[in-house]
This record gives C-alpha cells, structure tokens and sequence, in this order.
C-alpha cells in the first residue's frame, strides 16, 4: 500500500483529521507540506510565504517528522521556540505516531550556571540581594533543566540575571569546576543526540560561529527550517559584523572582579579595572540623548565622544594587559583575560575601519544606544556573500517561511539579500475570508505623512471611529516621535489606553486583550509576533507607510549601494521593505476565522502615488470603504453583532 504524503496525511482522510479534534484540513497547508516534504527529500532550498491560517507550523513539522532525517527547526523568538516546543511538536508528533527525538536548545544566557551563581554568593557586593540569591539556590537543587524561565520571579531586565547565567564571553568552558553538571552542556548533549531540534535565529548564527571554529553544538542536520523568515535579512547583517557595547566593558569589569576575590596581590590590574569602569561610565555618556542609531562620522561631533572613546580604548588595553600578567593563576582569570583580549580586537576593528568610498560600498560604521549606555558597530552592508557560506556549513535541505516574505508577488527582495537565487518560491494566500471579514479605509483629508502636523490629524480623524467601535483599537507608528504625540491625544479619552515603554509587551497585549475596549499605540516590535483574538481587536490603523527610519545609517547604506551600482533604491529596497512590513501590521487584526475588524491606513500616498496601486495590491482583497461614514457604521456593526 502506497504511503500517505505529507499533504495527504494532513487532508481529510489523514490522522489529523481523525485524531486531532477540531482540525479542519485546508488546501494550503497541504500544498505547503508536500512542497516542504519535496525540499527534504531533494536537499533543496524553499521559500514560502505562508498567509496568516495557513497552518505552516503542522505544515513544515508534518514532512520533517516523517523524513527520518536531523532536522534544525528555528523560530524568530524565545516565545514562538516554547509554542512549537510544548504545544505544536508533541501534537503533530502524536498524531503521526512517530518515536522521534526532540530537543529544545536555547542559548546558554537562558541556563543557570552553577559556576557563577556560587561566585556570586561569595561576591560580598551581592549581600543586598541575598534574599534573591537564596531562592535561586534552593530552586538550583531542585531544577532538572536549569531554565531560567522556570523562576517566574526573574524576568529578562532583572539585574540578577547576568550573575547567575553566563554568554559565551565569560563560560569556562570544560575547565569550569562545575562543566560535569552545566545545564547548557547537558542541553546541547540532548540536542546533538536527536532527530528534531528547536532553536531560536540568534542561537542558529551563534552555532555557525562556534562551527567556524570547530565547536559547533547543533547535531549534524540533513535539514534546516527557518520560520519567521523574514526576519533573517536584518539578523544576517548585524551577525556578520561586529560590536562592541558599554555593556561588555562593564560586565568585564564586574567579571574581572568576582574573579580576583581570592587574591590580594594584584594591585596593578586592581587599578586597570578601576581605570576601565571609570572610562567606560565615561563612554556611556554620549549615547544618552540618542535616542537610536547614528552615523559613525556624526558620533565623533558630540561632546566628549571622540575623547571618551580613545580613553574606553586605552583603559581596556591596560587592562587586557594587567590580565595577561595573571591568566595562569585560575581559569577564571584566563578567561576575562581572552575576553579583554577579544574586545581589543573588536574595537580595534571597528574603530579604524576603512571609510573610502569603495570600502562604504560593502560595509558601514554605526552606532546606537542600548539601556543606560550604546554599542559601536561595524557591518557589512548586504549580508549575501556571508549568508551564503552560513549555508554551507550546513549542507542539505534549507526550508524558509513566514506570513511575509514577497512585496506582492515578488520574493526577489528577500530571497536577493541573502542569495538565495536558487531556491523555489512558493505563496500561499491565507484562507481567511478577508472580503468578508474585514473592511480597509483610507482617510483622504489627512495632511502629508511628513509633516508636524500629521500625527495629530491621525489621532483626531481615529477618535471618532474608536469611539464607534467602542474601542479594540491598535494603533502601530513608525515612529516614536509620532507614538508620543498620538499617545498624547488619546490620553483624554474614556478607553483603557496601553502605550508601547509604559511596561512589558507581553503585559501590555495581556492587559488590552482583558480590557476589551483599549487603545494600544506601539512601533515597530508591535507590527509583528502580537496575536489578539476575538473582539478585544477590531480595529488597526496604521500612521504611514514604513519606508524605514531617515537618517539610519544602515539602511542609507544599502540605499547608496544599490545606487552606485546603478539600480534604483526605490522601487529595489524602499517600496518592497515597506510593503512587507505593511503587511506584518495589517496581518495583527484577522487571526482566527472567527475575527473581524477595519484596517485604517493613515497615509494620503497610497491614493496620490503611481506606487500605491502596487501596495493596494498586495493586501489581501477586502471591500474598500468610501468614507469616515462607512467605516464608523461598519464598526458600530461589529461592535452589536
């Protein structure tokens, strides 16, 4: 009897329609898993974009479970690796009755290190959080994974977290006293003994580093599958570069200390340390009214920039030096000293980059504020060559999907960033009944999107309508300048208002979604990774299209690049960013069939622009209305249906 493909094992004579209660087969989905299962089996490269229902995960996870290979699954976050981890995997994996071995792999910050948890209780400056340290401690002994997320007190700001995790800076590696027990090690050993693998991007690029230099962790896979793929141009570019933070000089600071508690005879380093705390509390200065990134060139006009920066630069040189001097006594002591060593190298690097015209072709200098203080950076400017040996190193089937990859029709701005000019592109339209569930409105009287006066004008044009919804309302700006003046004008209003910095994502979504009538005003994280359902949503407006920040350094780079090769930024890079972030943010108001809801887009160029007619025709088909009339009656509809 012949065997059930991937597609015809989700259909509607398949397990899961069996099985699973509630699974109702949809086409797509099938033709997504028999185009993944073909991949597999060809050891080829597939790029599918996969509308919002479609029901990718089972899609990818169906064909990958029953390929009998090693396969590599990784996800945009944390929170989308335990969803797939402890909801969707064991649900696909039972429903096909296959005895695969599965393993979630986060990276090491996400571990408890035994190591530096004792140290940290010998440190006399933790005494102020021994209360904290010893529910760490007696959770320790408990602990069979050693996950940070298990101490639901911890979250990811906590000032604790860095002295009881390590990064890959500041592990010892096997010479570490505690190596027999660490919990990352026992996790990468799960991981390199099963056939299905979940890791997150950032740790997928680490491993290519580790790999690079002959300890890769992840097993030897036949497959990689990249959900969230979208997100891979903008990760590639800033992983094939390198960076330099306030941070890491401060936390070697801190480390260089915990690490020479047990001798008093190093007074030399005691005062390169010290040196180097003041310089970099010095360097933090800058960053402070940056408010993002600018221009290598442009931070060397600020007060005190450039001075601060060679004094960061001489301290951290004195200080490697001191180390070298003591490497020997201790593993402790090596390893901040080849840290100190390692950041040398890197600010060495990006400070004295090549800023010819030829060298601005293929790379650029930025930097940017990061918590109290900033990061230095140097990247290349399209990350293609680099992408391109990261797949290499892991050779055979290399599957990439999201709900967003094509302006349109058009891969070509995704799939030519990172070289993929091989690989099989795929998209499928989402099954949900946009025609009838939801209704888009395009205001004409708003005054233009660069104006002063625009943010204002939004808010006062989306009152009356939040108003005839009774409110459910996201309201996503592209910029923070715009979120504080539209925040602003809401705060009169009778709505629960929930403003993106006030607290956590998470919190703030959970909060909107129990108020049921809110108003939530977010950027850019808010366009992707929210999922609202029911009528807690029932309105998205978008402030203006997303062409990108003016003045990013970055993304100017890869303008000027395009231009000096003689394409056009515009219609290449400008139009297919905007419209595939566009619909990241459109995609936040129909998640379930159930959903309804308005999208208002707040921008007058879609209407008077020869390129609005492409953007228009790349969200999905639903009844435009004619004016503020229309969309308040088609809101009070939903509002008492």
């Amino acid at each position: 009897m012949k065997s059930q493909t991937a597609g015809e094992l989700l259909g509607a004579k398949g397990p899961f329609s069996y099985s699973l209660p509630g699974f109702l087969p949809r086409a797509a989905q099938q033709e997504m898993a028999d185009a993944v299962e073909q991949a597999l089996q060809e050891r080829s490269a597939l790029v599918v974009e996969a509308g919002t229902g479609t029901g990718k995960t089972y899609a990818y996870l169906t064909p990958a479970l029953m390929s009998g290979n090693r396969v590599v699954v990784s996800t945009g976050t944390k929170n989308l690796q335990d969803q797939l981890f402890f909801r969707d995997l064991p649900r696909v994996r039972d429903t096909l009755a296959v005895p695969a071995r599965v393993s979630l792999l986060k990276g090491r910050a996400n571990y408890l290190c035994l190591y530096r948890l004792r140290k940290a209780q010998m440190d006399p400056r933790s005494r102020v959080r021994r209360d904290r340290f010893q529910v760490v401690d007696e959770w320790a002994h408990r602990t069979s994974t050693g996950e940070i997320s298990e101490l639901g007190s911890i979250g990811n700001d906590d000032p604790i977290l860095p002295a009881i995790t390590s990064t890959a800076d500041n592990c010892l590696g096997a010479k570490c006293p505690d190596f027999a027990e660490c919990h990352v090690v026992k996790a990468r050993r799960a991981a390199q003994a099963a056939d299905l693998v979940v890791v997150n991007h950032h740790l997928l690029f680490s491993d290519f580093r580790l790999k690079q230099e002959g300890f890769g962790v992840l097993p030897g896979t036949d497959a990689i599958i990249v959900d969230e793929a979208h997100q891979l141009p903008e990760l590639a570019a800033q992983f094939f570069g390198e960076r330099v933070s306030t941070r890491q000089l401060l936390d070697l600071v801190r480390d260089t200390g915990t690490e020479m508690q047990e001798f008093r005879d190093m007074p030399g380093l005691t005062e390169a340390v010290d040196a180097l705390a003041i310089a970099a509390s010095e360097l933090e200065r800058p960053f402070l009214e940056l408010g993002g990134r600018i221009a290598w060139r442009q931070f060397g006009t600020l007060p005190g920039a450039t001075s601060a920066l060679g004094a960061a630069r001489n301290a951290l040189g004195e200080c490697s030096d001191e180390l070298k001097r003591y490497a020997e006594r201790s593993a402790g002591l090596d390893a901040v000293s080849q840290r100190a060593r390692a950041l040398v190298k890197r600010m060495d690097l990006i400070t004295a980059a090549d800023e010819s015209p030829e060298a601005a072709a293929t790379s650029v200098r930025w930097v940017e504020s990061v918590g109290r203080g900033g990061a230095l950076h140097t990247a290349p400017v399209e990350p293609t060559e680099g992408f391109r040996s990261f797949m290499a190193a892991y050779p055979g089937a290399w599957v990439f999907t999201s709900a967003t990859l094509a302006a349109g029709k058009d891969f070509t701005h995704f799939t030519d960033t990172l070289g993929l000019t091989e690989a099989r592109t795929l998209r499928l339209d989402s099954p949900f009944d946009y025609a009838r569930q939801a209704r888009l409105y395009l205001p004409r009287d708003l005054p233009d999107p660069n104006t002063p006066e625009h943010p204002e004008a939004v808010a006062d044009m989306l009152l009356p309508l939040i108003e005839a919804s009774g409110g459910g309302a996201f309201v996503l700006c592209t910029s923070h300048r715009a979120l504080a003046r539209i925040a602003a004008k809401f705060r009169k209003s009778a709505f629960p208002l929930f403003v993106q910095g006030e607290d956590a994502k998470s919190v703030l979504v959970d909060r909107f979604s129990r108020a049921g009538n809110g108003i939530l005003v977010a950027t850019s994280s808010f366009w992707e990774g929210v999922d609202v359902k029911g009528m807690a949503l029932r309105l998205v407006a978008i402030d203006k299209l997303p062409f990108g920040q003016q003045n990013d350094p970055v993304f100017e780079a890869r303008l000027e690049a395009v231009r000096a090769r003689g394409g056009n930024p515009f219609s290449e890079v400008q139009l297919p960013r905007a419209i595939t972030t566009l619909r990241q943010g459109v995609g936040r108001l129909i998640r379930d069939d159930a959903d309804h809801g308005l999208i208002v887009i707040c921008d007058p160029r879609i209407r008077g622009k020869s390129y609005g007619k492409r953007v228009l025709a790349s969200l999905p088909a639903m009844p435009l209305l004619a004016d503020a009339a229309e969309a308040a009656a088609w809101l009070r509809g939903l509002k008492a249906a």
